[in-house]
């Protein structure tokens, strides 16, 4: 129970921290604009409530019982007080949890067969894969019982999180519709196993590839050539494997040593050693060619042999066929256990597979005095335990080809990156990306932009250019649409909604904001001028322009401020084609870095963890034994606030009230002054930044077409890090702007309260 006891002292402690900072636990609302195939992504584990999702849409089958699940309940239910009598000393099965809808249905109906169209998932491991890959692992309320709670597969793969018997479930599903022979496994495991602890497990990227020695297979012949004599010296031989035999000792001997070292990285003892319950899966041979069973863990996908030491014993197993308890003595976990489930012996059916009704090893007397109060319904169960497992009520488990996509470090294929929006500039919260578009997504920007569309065409053949840049085979961009949130201080007719920039046709698309009660919207077609037309003239012709304006037939005539509108929208055009092209240029820096992370992966110890840095706990001890060498041990005392003023009017035992007076309003000025201070600093900081900014920006527009593409890309790094810089000032100024009033009257009522000022000022 030490589990439980430091789960509830975290929880508290927790809740304690946040009363005292004053933060809200809640998620940010924040309304995205996504597709309608995407999947729900749930908050933390912690934080999720599964009481709160939506089963309105359900399926019938998912808040109801057909009569022959209503009659497999009974006879599970008989089942249940039959296997409760004849062994008192075991726990009870789990046989028929409650579902999503509040609704008992029995675990072997649970079990839907699913064939997916992916290669991928043909193969236990790729299944095994997939679940561990893409669920959240939540741990059971309570580590000694089963859960009171199983939910369908597709519950599961909606909200994406489960415990280890969802996970089990929905493998099994998966593996039974591949051709294999698997079961769900009730069982008990390690508390590695249980927790999913893999902090004494080697690193998955550390680990090196299995050597798998080539077999040679011989062929009887007679009439091949015999081959030649060994001429081989024998003693040499001896003296090849003494050295090895030395060098295998040797080995050995660093082994222990390494052992001894790491010793104390071996797991503690466990309080709840073979108690603590698990679901896993199991896969019997025969079937895809399996040669012998082997247990998979949902939580990991890794398999297991059956005599892994991890797993510590089994209480039943079960297919979306029938339902199995093991019979078999579990004391050395599951090594000894023999897994021919037609063996009645060591496994007890529960729905019998011929005609014969369930063996009952009880007299008569005592099934008389078992089940005397409801012999009607005992003589109608046993005459029915050997009617077919009711279909599964489980709806079809589809995943969707979005979901079932892997992510590769190449630049220019499909990807998602999700950024912190608050932390940057341009507030981007979501760029999905493939080789023809880029699709970024906004929050709380000024101009009202949420989100932005580019479409790429197909590159032309490569062109080596003497001095030109090396970016000038890019991905031609083709369009370029943005939408915009309702600007309020406009009016709907002038306030843009969506503009697209069509540069192949050389066009631009204006569509303005509904106008209220109407069902049309105001919209703009501009067409660019040609080489000709410029060159011939600078006035706009009424044809380079459709304008539909809702609610009046009246065309606009003014043509010099559409020449005006079209000017502004060609140059704003041309910014847009920068940001696409810094976006492409952040994409690739993110990757790079990426990259180098995954090639070089580095344990790194924070300096605040003093026990597991060393060159930091001995700096540490340096400076506070030098500290302690300096100054003596003494009482420390709390600063008092009231010092320097009272030393300049020589700290009176006795005070009257215009010194009271005088002290409380110089204290107040000193600490709004040093406010204010505080305050300018931070504002001058502010503006420094900005026109450094302005300055960088200045002349990367001057040498803009001398810079390669690496200078282009550290300019972009050091312009992004300075607008980061400009953002953290910006939010501290405000911050401290709002704060200053709250702890200027917190100082106030502090001296209010002070006991050397009281009697004075209680009465002002």
């Amino acid at each position: 129970m030490e589990v439980l006891e430091e789960n509830d002292e975290e929880e508290q402690r927790e809740e304690e921290l946040m009363k005292a900072l004053e933060i809200s636990d809640e998620p940010h609302n924040i309304e995205t604009k996504l597709s309608v195939d995407q999947v729900f992504v749930p908050s933390d584990v912690s934080d999720f409530d599964w009481s709160s999702i939506d089963i309105s849409q359900l399926p019938s089958s998912y808040k109801t019982n057909s009569p022959r699940e209503k009659k497999l309940l009974r006879i599970a239910d008989h089942y249940l007080q039959q296997y409760t009598h004849l062994c008192p000393d075991r726990k009870p099965l789990f046989l028929y949890p409650v579902n999503e809808c509040g609704i008992k249905k029995f675990v072997s109906t649970t079990v839907r067969p699913t064939l997916l169209p992916y290669t991928e998932l043909y193969h236990w491991d790729g299944c095994a894969s997939f679940v561990c890959d893409y669920l959240t692992m939540e741990p059971l309320k309570s580590p000694l019982i089963p859960p009171s709670l199983l939910y369908s597969p597709t519950t599961i793969l909606k909200y994406q999180r489960g415990n280890c018997f969802d996970f089990s479930v929905l493998l099994c599903s998966m593996l039974i519709g591949a051709g294999y022979d698997a079961y769900c496994v009730n069982g008990y495991a390690t508390h590695d196993i249980c927790s999913l602890d893999e902090t004494l497990e080697v690193c998955p990227l550390l680990r090196k590839p299995q050597e798998v020695p080539k077999e040679i297979m011989k062929k009887s012949n007679k009439y091949r050539v015999k081959s030649s004599p060994d001429m081989q010296s024998k003693f040499e031989l001896q003296q090849e494997a003494k050295k090895k035999a030395e060098t295998e000792a040797t080995h050995k001997n660093e082994e222990r040593g390494e052992e001894k070292v790491t010793e104390v990285e071996k797991p503690t003892h466990d309080p709840l050693y073979g108690l603590r319950v698990h679901a896993w899966v199991l896969v019997l041979s025969g079937k895809r060619e399996v040669p012998e069973p082997f247990f998979i863990n949902p939580f990991t996908g890794n398999s297991h042999s059956t005599m892994d030491e991890h797993f510590l014993g089994i209480e039943s197993v079960w297919n979306h066929k029938n339902y199995w308890v093991n019979m078999q003595d579990c004391r050395n976990g599951c090594k000894d256990l023999i897994f021919d489930l037609g063996d009645t012996v060591r496994w007890e059916i529960m729905l019998s597979e011929t005609d014969k009704p369930l063996q009952v090893l009880l007299d008569a007397e005592e099934e008389n005095e078992l089940f005397d109060r409801n012999m009607d319904d005992t003589e109608e169960e046993e005459e029915d335990t050997s009617f077919a497992m009711p279909p599964s009520w489980v709806a079809p488990i589809q995943i969707s080809p979005r979901v079932h996509i892997y992510k590769s470090m190449e630049p220019e294929t499909e990807r998602v990156m999700e950024f912190y929006n608050e932390a940057r500039v341009d507030g981007l919260q979501k760029r999905a990306e493939n080789a023809s578009e880029i699709k970024e997504y906004f929050v709380g920007r000024d101009d009202f932009k949420y989100f932005q569309h580019t479409e790429f065409g197909k590159r032309g053949k490569k062109i080596s250019v003497a001095g030109a840049r090396t970016d000038i085979n890019s991905r031609p961009i083709v369009q370029m649409k943005e939408c915009f949130h309702r600007n309020l201080e406009k009016p709907a007719d002038e306030d843009v909604a969506e503009r697209v920039f069509l540069i192949t046709e050389e066009m631009i698309h204006l569509t303005y904001h509904l106008k209220d009660k109407y069902i049309t919207a105001s919209k703009k077609d501009f067409f660019k001028p040609t080489e000709n037309y410029r060159k011939q003239s600078e006035i706009m012709t009424p044809e380079m322009c459709i304008t539909y304006q809702a609610g009046s037939s009246v065309k606009d005539k003014k043509l010099l401020h559409l020449y005006k509108l079209l000017q502004e929208l060609a140059e704003e055009e041309k910014q847009l084609k920068q940001q696409v092209r810094q976006s492409e240029a952040e994409v690739l820096n993110i990757l790079k870095i990426r990259e180098n992370e995954e090639a070089d992966i580095k344990l790194t110890v924070s300096i605040y963890n003093t026990e597991r840095n060393e060159k930091r706990k001995q700096q540490y001890e340096a400076t506070k034994n030098a500290m302690e060498d300096e100054f003596p041990v003494h009482e420390e005392q709390d600063l008092d606030y009231l010092a320097p003023f009272l030393i300049q009017i020589g700290h009176p035992e006795k005070m009257t009230k215009g010194q009271v007076l005088r002290l409380r309003d110089d204290c107040l000025t000193d600490f709004k002054n040093r406010l204010i201070a505080k305050a300018n600093i931070i504002q001058a900081r502010f503006e420094k930044e900005v026109e450094e900014l302005k300055k960088k920006n200045q002349q990367f527009q001057e040498n803009q077409s001398q810079l390669s593409r690496e200078e282009e890309a550290v300019f972009l790094a050091d312009y992004s890090e300075t607008m980061f810089c400009i953002h953290i000032v910006a939010l501290r100024l405000n911050r401290e702007k709002q704060t200053a009033p709250q702890k200027y009257l917190a100082l106030e009522e502090k001296l209010r309260k002070d006991p050397r000022l009281a009697v004075h000022l209680s009465h002002a």
